[in-house]
């Protein structure tokens, strides 16, 4: 598209002959072959072009024979010739035409999303950058479902899926596309656009396709209580291909291995198919399978997630141990107090609580309660003028009840006092101050008088306790008299019929266990008598026993009441009479223990064997006195 004249290269030639003689060195240059295309100047060799708007898309290497001739070009002059190859270059004087003005394509519905649905071409005459082209598609009726990008290599457009297809939704689209140059030259804007449009029609073919969930995924929620056979939800899957099968439905074994649930084949509704437990399992999660009934490979699955809920165990009650107040001046309807409620249960959120009066105090001519539907109350007055004279303390009960499952619900009584206020409503005086005014003693002052008193009791009832422990180790202090080393046993004995693990000696002499019997738990009087004179026999044995018997009864404070001192030595009119077995059999031979048949059952056998002995001695007697 270069001018004439346009400056194309220069060749030079030169001659050995002397440029000063004559014209043997004077060159001449012309061409032999190249015209009417190019021109040469015949003194310099410039080559120029001699035609304008040359198109190297028509021809683009052109080849011009240049001859040098001596002698200025007359005729006996020496010549010589040279090729010259010229190449015209390129520029963006062509846009990018499409080889026909409508493309159709067909795409499945089933084509994935980014995947490339169709080819299309625009050619530019031009070569290098001159020739790359830009698609674009015109906003319209496919501007949403498609897309299309340049193939770098070779310049084609490449029509992209940007959402799915449908082929129940709609069947075709057509769009148009522009094809245009990315580097422009301003010399040729005047031949005008450089781009081309074409019209582009997509047919979407039907594929058979699995059924459809109305849902990505289903949550559901179920108490551990609730019976087997309840149904907690469904499913829904559809068809979407125009045959419409019908769609069945079931559980994958491997996503609920123990059969909790159970699923409806037709409805898909699901349900339990025994007692859940929440602290077992707190959510289960399983896989539902929509099958077509026509075409059974066709399945498509969807996640549901069954939450187990805990019961409603703990009834509401109120947050806190509310005392309020209302004034003797109090009108009618005045809110006088705003209470709420809590609950033990969980999750805390999204827990209601309703408020009620009972139904045994509707007829409540004082106050009524007010449930302001925000988990919270109000206490409102029914009346005026109330009077503390009259009466000072109301009790107003109050039904909570929760929106858990199964409903819970709970009275609790809220205590009202009748106060003195100001015409403002700001407190003056309630009745419980009003008692200790008088006295002029506050509550601190109230309360630091009954501290006193209570460890004034305190310390009395330490005192006394102190006294009776003092007197009790004053009685039982001595350790080392023998006569406190009483020891016990809990040994059983071998019952009536053992003879051997009792002294037989002491059940002969029965009078020495009836008199002098002393109480163990009681410090016995120290009474003094006279005694009988010791026997003379042995004046150191009768020392030995006076001193002991001074020693024992002057002292108070040993407990010689169930203590045995041996003294080894038999007195004469000793009060608890002989303790010896020499004289015992003596005794024995006038005793009659007639008397053992008395004391019961357990005594049968030693009355049996005294009597024996009783009706033997008898017999000798009676032998002996015959002879």
């Amino acid at each position: 598209m270069s001018p004439v004249g346009t400056y194309v290269t220069q060749v030079t030639a030169t001659d050995a002959d002397d440029p000063t003689y004559g014209n043997s060195a004077r060159v001449v240059y012309s061409i032999l072959h190249g015209q009417p295309y190019f021109s040469v100047d015949p003194k310099t060799g410039v080559i120029k072009t001699a035609l304008p708007n040359m198109d190297r898309e028509v021809k683009e290497q052109y080849q011009v024979l240049i001859q040098a001739k001596d002698m200025g070009g007359q005729l006996g002059g020496l010549a010589g010739t040279t090729t010259v190859n010229i190449t015209l270059s390129d520029v963006n004087d062509n846009p990018p035409r499409f080889s026909k003005s409508f493309f159709h394509l067909r795409v499945p519905e089933s084509s994935a999303v980014g995947s490339a649905v169709g080819r299309i071409k625009a050619h530019d005459l031009d070569i290098g950058k001159n020739a790359e082209v830009e698609y674009t598609i015109v906003p319209g009726d496919g501007g949403a479902m498609f897309d299309i990008t340049t193939n770098e290599h070779n310049q084609e457009g490449i029509i992209i899926l940007k959402r799915p297809l449908d082929f129940e939704t709609k069947k075709a689209y057509t769009f148009k596309v522009d094809a245009s140059n990315a580097h422009l030259d301003p010399r040729f804007q005047s031949f005008g656009a450089f781009k081309d449009t074409a019209t582009v029609k997509i047919n979407v073919l039907d594929v058979d396709e699995p059924p459809v969930f109305n849902k990505p995924s289903y949550v559901m929620d179920v108490y551990e209580d609730t019976p087997a056979g309840t149904i907690i939800g469904a499913v829904t899957a559809q068809d979407l291909d125009a045959s419409s099968s019908p769609v069945r439905y079931s559980i994958d074994w491997k996503s609920d291995l123990d059969s909790y649930f159970d699923i409806d084949p037709v409805e898909g509704t699901i349900s339990t198919n025994e007692l859940l437990d929440r602290e077992s399992i707190a959510q289960h999660n399983i896989s539902i399978v929509a099958t077509k009934l026509n075409s059974p490979v066709l399945t498509s699955r969807v996640a549901v997630t069954v939450h187990v809920l805990d019961i409603n165990e703990f009834p509401p009650e109120l947050a806190s141990p509310y005392e309020t107040f209302v004034c003797e001046n109090a009108k009618l309807g005045q809110v006088i107090q705003t209470f709420s409620a809590r609950d033990q249960d969980l999750p805390t959120s999204g827990q209601q609580f309703s408020f009620k009066s009972p139904k045994e105090d509707m007829k409540n001519k004082n106050f009524t309660i007010r449930d302001f539907g925000n988990n919270t109350a109000g206490i409102v007055t029914k009346r005026g003028g109330f009077r503390r004279r009259l009466q000072e303390i109301y009790f107003l009960p109050v039904v909570i009840e929760d929106n858990g499952y199964p409903p819970k619900s709970s009275t609790g009584t809220l205590t009202i006092r009748v106060c003195g206020c100001e015409s403002d409503g700001s407190l003056l005086t309630c009745s419980a101050e009003a008692i200790f005014l008088p006295v002029g003693l506050s509550t601190g002052a109230l309360i630091a008088i009954l501290l006193c008193i209570i460890i004034l009791l305190v310390i009395v009832v330490l005192y006394v306790g102190l006294r009776r422990q003092k007197k009790k180790e004053t009685l039982m202090s001595s350790k080392e008299d023998i006569r406190d080393n009483v020891i016990h046993y809990d040994d059983e004995g071998g019952g009536e019929e053992d003879t051997h693990a009792f002294d037989m000696g002491t059940l002969r002499n029965p009078k020495v266990v009836k008199e002098n019997l002393y109480r163990r738990d009681v410090k016995p009087e120290l009474k003094r008598g006279p005694r009988p004179p010791v026997s003379q026999d042995s004046a150191d044995i009768r020392d030995f026993i006076n001193q002991r018997l001074k020693e024992h009864d002057m002292d108070n404070s040993a407990p010689p009441y169930d203590s045995l001192a041996t003294y080894a030595y038999e007195g004469n009119g000793s009060v608890a009479e002989s303790l010896s077995s020499i004289d015992s059999l003596a005794l024995d031979l006038e005793e009659d223990y007639d008397y053992l048949n008395e004391w019961g059952p357990r005594f049968k056998t030693l009355a049996g064997i005294f009597g024996e002995q009783s009706e033997t001695q008898s017999d000798s007697t009676t032998t002996e006195n015959t002879h």
